[in-house]
């Protein structure tokens, strides 16, 4: 391995601290990590993984007697509407 310096602003240094700290590793892998994914070649083909898309249903969630919500949001809207006002 090579050592480097790179210079950071105090965000960016703030925001690698946290996801170090979440992910129980070292700054310096999660920077190892993140320029891996940008600089790794394409593979062939393009076709990339679900791996690589890891906030993919992030956002799951029972969707009721609604579902599905995408096409029902007002019918959704309204019956969430009615569960926290006690009707």
């Amino acid at each position: 391995m090579r050592r480097t310096q790179v210079q950071l602003d105090e965000e960016m240094y703030q925001a690698l601290r946290r996801r170090a700290y979440r992910c129980g590793c070292s700054i310096s892998a999660v920077v190892r990590e993140v320029l891996a994914r940008v600089l790794r070649p394409p593979s062939a083909g393009g076709r990339r993984t679900l791996k690589q898309f890891p906030f993919v249903a992030c956002g799951k969630s029972d969707q009721g007697s609604s579902s599905p919500v995408s096409e029902r949001h007002d019918e959704a809207l309204a019956e969430a509407f009615g569960r926290e006002h006690g009707k």
